[in-house]
């Protein structure tokens, strides 16, 4: 697991970005947070996994907010 932060996130589209304790972005959809929630605060602590997105770039999965 990787530790980081919401850096943002977007309710209308559903998207947002993680910044990874290491420096490393990557985005992930409403669907990778778990808890049952769509939405998640900029800001937020959060653990998650990586796995390989749509466009060949590795995304955040399981974004499980700290």
């Amino acid at each position: 697991m990787l530790t980081g932060r919401v850096a943002t996130f977007d309710d209308a589209a559903g998207w947002g970005v993680v910044a990874a304790e290491s420096g490393a972005v990557y985005p992930f959809h409403c669907t990778a947070i778990v808890g049952g929630t769509r939405t998640v605060e900029a800001g937020t602590p959060v653990v998650f996994q990586l796995a390989p997105g749509h466009r060949g770039e590795w995304e955040a999965a399981g974004v499980t907010p700290r």
